[in-house]
């Protein structure tokens, strides 16, 4: 069955487009327009508007789109979600913003120490990890897929438990910088250790887990989220079954692959950008530098 029977405010969700316009917005107009009131601003650069612009790109794509109901009516799409929304958007956001608008920000008083405290590696990975698999414990996934206000809540939360996840691997900032280039690579090594749990529950469980993909009451309601109530009580719908043609186990167990191969892919490509770079500050040592790091006692 077509997913255009859902209506066109379910399929691209113009508020949520104009919120993202908003924010896209905001970002050129305050690092482009009113750079100058903030101290000592810098020109945006081409790198940091694409990355930033990217990142609401896929936002919308991946929230927005058909795609966000699709992920109401299938669980893989629903876990290509959960993939792109917290391992790809956060650390594009995090390199789009410039060093100088982040210190603007996290330089406030009563975000400083709140920041510096969610950002410390340990507190940050056990965190997004910990918080990330509560999610996918099928009581909790329920209660979150079926509840508007719990939903914005939890995974908005979840959104900014990302961006503490990912900065002390990606921040640009000196004085914010946690981890030297090894840490760096085992901390992001128990990021993909910490979240297998939860991919290896889903993916060989021998049941189907989540009322909202298995209980056609269930996932009506949490059908609401993203289709207008109207539209929703004019349609004759008995189940997921109707749109996808896999088995509920077979769509849960991909959506657990997915989740892992995508997670993979992106760790993957964060370990070559922390080598490249840790490769490139090793050139950089002149040789009196290296031999006086060798032999210390030559320092008089």
């Amino acid at each position: 069955m077509s997913l255009e029977i859902f209506g066109f405010r379910a399929l691209w969700s113009p508020y949520f487009f104009l919120f993202v316009l908003l924010i896209l917005t905001g970002y050129y107009m305050i690092t482009i327009k009113y750079r100058g009131k903030f101290k000592n601003s810098e020109p945006l650069t081409r790198r940091q508007g694409v990355y930033f612009t990217v990142a609401m790109i896929v936002l919308y794509v991946i929230k927005g789109s058909p795609v966000d109901l699709m992920g109401h009516l299938m669980f893989y799409a629903h876990m290509i979600q959960m993939a792109i929304l917290y391992l790809v958007v956060p650390p594009l956001v995090v390199m789009g913003v410039p060093q100088w608008l982040w210190r603007a920000v996290i330089n406030h008083k009563a975000i400083k120490p709140v920041f510096r405290l969610f950002t410390k590696p340990l507190i940050a990975i056990i965190l997004f990890n910990g918080v990330f698999s509560i999610y996918h414990i099928p009581d909790v996934f329920d209660v979150v897929k079926t509840d508007m206000m719990f939903h914005t809540v939890y995974t908005s939360a979840l959104f900014l438990l990302a961006i503490f996840m990912w900065w002390p691997t990606i921040n640009e900032l000196p004085e914010m910088e946690s981890l030297d280039g090894l840490k760096k690579v085992g901390y992001v090594f128990a990021n993909g250790v910490l979240l297998t749990p939860a991919c290896a529950l889903i993916i060989f469980a021998d049941t189907p887990m989540y009322n909202t993909y298995s209980d056609p009451n269930a996932w009506a309601q949490a059908l609401q989220l993203c289709v207008p109530s109207a539209t929703l009580a004019s349609l004759n719908l008995s189940g997921p079954e109707m749109f996808n043609s896999m088995s509920l186990i077979h769509d849960q167990q991909l959506g657990g692959v997915i989740m892992k191969i995508i997670q993979e892919i992106v760790y993957g490509f964060i370990l070559a950008q922390i080598f490249y770079a840790w490769y490139k500050k090793e050139q950089e040592i002149t040789p009196s530098e290296e031999e006086t790091m060798l032999n210390p006692h030559l320092v008089k």
